[in-house]
């Protein structure tokens, strides 16, 4: 049996979580395609998938295999790609993953600009701040400001991100507009739970002050702690340039404008891969570029 189709065969079916959807798309049966997954498994003595009547899974032995051989098969491709064309262009599906709040105009604006330049490259995408196992749903990467970075991924700095505490001026009128950080203490806040959960934010830089407020709506999804604030619940921490647009129309008040808030990083998340996909290699240098986050982040 062909052993390359069989780690092709197997890789679709790891990612697509679906016998007969794979053989449709190769072209075989899915009795055959069967056969190639058993014969993989056989080569490497272990059960790669876990597989019933409803549902296929990878085994944590799979798991790992898949993220070995995804590179190698993706190079390969490439490879023979190059043979046939001149240069190498990208091209394929972008399997992603971002936060909830850059789903804006401004990230779909770099999302167009990219694919103006790289027609032959789709991008799939998933919305969410919830933590994802990359190998086990295919993604090929992931934006993050805040996480913990699991065994075998790398991450990348594409852009600082500037914060400022902001509320409604509603809120403000019955709350009371803050005079020094002392004043926010038990505040009534609106906390991102992958940073803040507990209220806590540092002011000042490395000299400043930890104050603590008082949690009344914690969420992973930033755009309802937005919405929240826009609605007058309370003082919420939010990207400058998400923010602007209600702080120019009046929706929002910055509040301590001249302190130091704090900066985080917008990171791209990949597999630890010696040779990275097209597709990924030439979105990460243009969201790195002067296209990308920096004409945006302003």
């Amino acid at each position: 049996m062909d052993t390359l189709l069989s780690l092709r065969v197997f890789a679709e079916v790891a990612e697509h979580k679906n016998f007969s959807a794979v053989a449709e798309r190769l072209n075989i049966s899915p009795a055959m395609t069967s056969k190639h997954v058993k014969h993989v498994e056989a080569r490497v003595g272990a059960r790669l998938l876990n597989r019933n009547s409803r549902n296929v899974s990878l085994t944590e032995a799979g798991a790992q295999y898949l993220l070995t051989i995804r590179p190698l098969l993706d190079g390969l491709a490439e490879a023979e790609a190059q043979l046939t064309s001149d240069s190498l262009s990208p091209r394929g599906t972008l399997r992603m993953s971002m936060p909830v709040w850059m789903s804006n105009p401004a990230f779909a604006q770099i999302l167009t600009a990219y694919h103006q330049q790289n027609p032959h490259v789709t991008f799939d995408v998933d919305l969410s701040g919830r933590k994802i196992n990359m190998v086990e749903e295919a993604i090929d990467l992931a934006l993050r400001v805040a996480f913990k970075l699991d065994e075998g991924l790398i991450a990348r700095k594409l852009a600082e991100v500037t914060f400022q505490l902001a509320a409604a001026p509603a809120f403000l009128d019955r709350f009371g507009r803050p005079k020094t950080p002392e004043d926010l203490i038990n505040a009534p806040m609106l906390a991102y739970s992958q940073v803040a959960a507990d209220g806590r934010i540092r002011f000042g830089g490395e000299k400043g002050l930890d104050i603590k407020l008082r949690p009344i709506l914690v969420s992973s999804n930033e755009s309802i702690l937005h919405q929240a604030a826009v609605a007058g619940m309370g003082f919420a921490m939010l990207p400058n340039w998400s923010a602007q647009n209600d702080v120019k129309d009046g929706r929002l008040e910055t509040v301590l404008p001249e302190i130091a808030w704090p900066k985080l990083h917008i990171q791209a998340i990949y597999a630890d891969r010696s040779y990275l996909p097209a597709k990924v290699r030439s979105f990460l240098d243009f969201l790195a570029g002067p296209d990308g986050f920096s004409a945006v982040l302003k």
